[in-house]
């Protein structure tokens, strides 16, 4: 299921309001939260080494902050680079 924009914002919002604006900015500009299948949140980073970053430092959060906003379990986030979008 493609995420919508409101949905997209939404978590960028609240993910921007634990972190704060300078963490937010350093690590998830850019950022497109995309899709969900099943469990699996798919998010598009702006390169290579955000995409690694995020997933190995923010995964947790990340899966916290979108199930509470879809309403469903994420088991895993799946951080790709936009080139691969």
């Amino acid at each position: 299921m493609e995420l919508s924009d409101i949905q997209d914002y939404a978590i960028q919002a609240r993910v921007a309001s634990v972190l704060g604006a300078k963490e937010f900015d350093r690590v998830f500009a850019g950022v497109r939260f995309a899709a969900l299948d099943g469990s699996l949140l798919y998010v598009y980073a702006k390169d290579e080494c955000t995409a690694a970053d995020m997933e190995d430092d923010f995964a947790l959060l990340i899966a916290d902050i979108a199930g509470r906003i879809l309403q469903q379990t994420i088991d895993v986030v799946v951080v790709l680079p936009k080139v691969l979008q």
